[in-house]
């Protein structure tokens, strides 16, 4: 388990802190290893940085007031040995709708329509996931949503009948786009993340989330880890709620990294977010997905999100969805991988950095109670807005 962020030695970021000493969350930055609360009546929360013309600029230009290193908020941002007294990392964004996109690597789909054919059971999952392999094969890497050949692939597995509501949103002309959680809740670095109790089959998933202003302009990015829980969505697609929004379990950090001249879209778009995950009982496993083989770019799945169809007045964060479903056993063979508590999660890329949590059951994270109309009660005391 690393207790630091890992970020690059260069980039403009942007987060939020708990402090003692203030009621309300702090916009925070990192400058030479130090953290800096740079919260203003120009910039109360990090929504409205994100809507500024030139949030990089402006953060950059800041001034600000330290408030601890980087290494000692991130070490007391982990929930176990937490000091109060002292400044922790939270979720980089507040007012933001928090959505998600799915099924966004046609490498991932044949996985999402092997838990539906599997009905939520990890041991049929194998002799599915090789029969449909052997009739399409398992490289569908250059498969482009829409076109004909996707459909033509669509009609071989539907001719098997292992037709997939994922195979609408995997390979047809539509994308899946879902709210993961409401603004505020939202989890940081060092948080703990949660899995509903009911169930007994889940992972993590490691991905990149872009943070959009309201006029759908992508201004940075971040690490997301979009917990699932792959027996609930199984057994229906209308389970899709119940498996993906519960108490802690999304979480986005370390921070946001703004867009400048040293960090672009292309940048995300040629990422290799890496996984990690440590076991109490010793066990380890790793695994890495390829932004370069996404099928649906970043810029396609906000404007399927926001636009003239729907608005979002104070912008959103959008996972883009993994291509890594990690299939190791964990114990008895043919059982596959699912968490136990107590497990450290490690997603981490080049320029952002690490996102680092720890897996309890929902009801054990701390129960979110602080939301939108409590930060704005908070600001205005503190005559921020």
């Amino acid at each position: 388990m690393t207790d630091t962020a890992g970020l690059p030695g260069e980039g403009i970021f942007l987060g939020r802190v708990k402090s003692p000493g203030a009621p309300h969350p702090l916009v925070v930055t990192v400058r030479n290893g130090m953290v800096m609360d740079i919260t203003s009546r120009q910039a109360p929360t990090v929504r409205d940085v994100c809507e500024m013309d030139d949030p990089a600029g402006f953060v950059r230009d800041a001034a600000g007031k330290t408030i601890g290193s980087l290494e000692d908020v991130c070490a007391n941002s982990f929930e176990t040995g937490r000091d109060v007294a002292k400044p922790w990392l939270l979720s980089p964004v507040d007012l933001q709708a928090v959505k998600a996109s799915g099924v966004t690597f046609v490498v991932s789909l044949l996985e999402r329509v092997i838990e539906e054919q599997a009905r939520g059971s990890a041991e049929k999952a194998d002799a599915i996931r090789a029969d449909i392999a052997s009739l399409i094969g398992d490289d569908l890497s250059k498969l482009k949503p829409g076109s004909a050949e996707a459909m033509a692939c669509k009609e071989k597995l539907i001719a098997r009948g292992v037709w997939s509501q994922y195979l609408e949103v995997g390979i047809g002309p539509d994308a899946e786009i879902f709210t993961k959680c409401q603004p505020m809740a939202s989890v940081g670095f060092g948080a703990d993340v949660g899995l509903h109790p009911i169930s007994t089959w889940n992972n993590p998933e490691p991905e990149i989330a872009v943070i959009a202003s309201s006029k759908g302009r992508i201004v940075g990015a971040a690490l997301g880890n979009d917990v699932n829980l792959r027996d609930v969505e199984g057994r229906s697609a209308l389970l899709l709620g119940k498996a993906k929004d519960n108490n802690a379990s999304a979480a986005l950090g370390p921070f946001v990294r703004l867009f400048d001249a040293g960090f672009t879209i292309d940048d995300v778009k040629r990422a290799k977010v890496h996984l990690k995950v440590e076991g109490e009982d010793g066990f380890s496993l790793e695994g890495a997905s390829s932004m370069a083989e996404i099928s649906r770019s970043p810029e396609e799945l906000v404007a399927a999100a926001m636009g003239p169809h729907h608005q979002y007045p104070d912008g959103i964060a959008l996972y883009l969805g993994t291509m890594f479903v990690p299939s190791k056993d964990r114990g008895e063979a043919g059982k596959g991988f699912t968490h136990k508590v107590g497990d450290i999660v490690t997603i981490s890329t080049e320029k952002l950095g690490s996102l680092v949590n720890r897996v309890r059951l929902s009801p054990d994270c701390p129960h979110w109670t602080y939301g939108a109309s409590h930060l704005m009660r908070d600001l205005a005391k503190a005559q921020l807005i």
